[in-house]
């Protein structure tokens, strides 16, 4: 299958997105819109971080996944939900466990727990935090798990949980996600998120040192955010043919690219193009507030070809490309 090609799908969806107003969540409600306009799409998030309000003619409902109730209400009549609320980030969700708790793990279970009882499919993104120090390269989604932070310990508990509720009972993807960059248009507005080359271009922008945890060799796998909305997409169409054959269980994919530098080498990077453009950034390494919370691997390599080869899946942005992208847009 080529990246092009569609899985053929005979009745429409009907589709739901949780966390819907967010970075990636209204990416996703976007292309599903401009894939499969006959497919009917549910928009929902509590609006705690995510604040898009309307994705061309869907309207984000106001519902918290922590009511379970409310939530039933909101995804009656679901073939798929895409589960993509959560409170996210290895800082925040130390600075907030009971919310995250709440949020990731009671508010994920009653999402498979919906689930279960009504046949519908589920999709799911579990990080790579919940991995720690990898053990081996590439990585794989059955390498051991070992998270080193609150955040990773919620996603180990929701993919745990999810095979568990999906067994018997309806098909799940779950997705072995790297570190997402790039924004994306919706509407008249430009959406993002403070992801680490995200990060750096704003202090690029603002005039400031871009600041690099120690030791700065540590690597990660860096992928954009539209990247992953057409994974989803194409998930879901995958899903449709597992419903109409009645089958159930997990599957899980790896999302990633093949750029997987350390962290210091994109700070002189994003210097390097940003001098192109007559503007002079500074790089500084700065004590590392995570330390033991964080992998200080100095390589990130991960083995995609599940979701290349069985969702057809690929990866179309680079960060080079997204970096001059952005520099020419603001500064060109």
């Amino acid at each position: 299958m080529t990246g092009d090609e569609s899985f053929d799908s005979e009745e429409p969806l009907s589709i739901a997105v949780t966390g819907a107003a967010g970075y990636i969540g209204s990416r996703v409600v976007d292309r599903l819109q401009a894939t499969h306009p006959d497919w009917e799409l549910t928009a929902i998030d509590n609006f705690y971080l995510g604040d898009v309000r309307e994705i061309g003619d869907v309207t984000v409902q106001h519902v918290d996944v922590r009511d379970r109730r409310r939530l039933e209400d909101a995804l009656s009549g679901s073939d798929v939900v895409m589960h993509l609320a959560a409170i996210s980030g290895v800082d925040d969700c130390e600075e907030q466990p009971d919310l995250t708790y709440e949020t990731n793990v009671y508010g994920t279970e009653n999402v498979a727990w919906f689930c279960r009882k009504t046949g519908a499919a589920m999709i799911f993104p579990f990080s790579m935090a919940v991995l720690g120090d990898p053990s081996s390269f590439p990585i794989t989604a059955d390498q051991p798990r070992d998270p080193m932070n609150w955040y990773g310990r919620t996603k180990l508990l929701n993919e745990r949980a999810i095979e568990t509720y999906a067994d018997g009972a309806f098909p799940a993807h779950l997705f072995l996600k790297s570190n997402l960059y790039g924004d994306h248009r919706i509407g008249d507005r430009v959406v993002s998120k403070g992801t680490v080359i995200n990060f750096f271009l704003d202090r690029v922008f603002a005039g400031e040192t871009l600041t690099v945890y120690e030791p700065g060799t540590q690597a990660r796998n860096y992928v954009h955010v539209k990247d992953i909305a057409r994974a989803y997409v194409r998930s879901a169409e995958r899903l449709a043919g597992q419903l109409a054959a009645g089958e159930t269980g997990v599957e899980r994919y790896e999302l990633a690219s093949d750029e997987d530098p350390s962290v210091r080498t994109v700070a002189d990077r994003i210097q390097s193009i940003a001098g192109e453009f007559d503007v002079d950034v500074d790089v500084e390494l700065v004590e590392n507030p995570r330390a033991g919370g964080e992998t200080l691997v100095s390589e990130f390599a991960v083995d995609t070809s599940s979701a290349r080869e069985t969702l057809g899946w690929e990866v179309r942005h680079s960060i080079e490309g997204t970096v001059r992208e952005r520099l020419e847009r603001r500064l060109g």
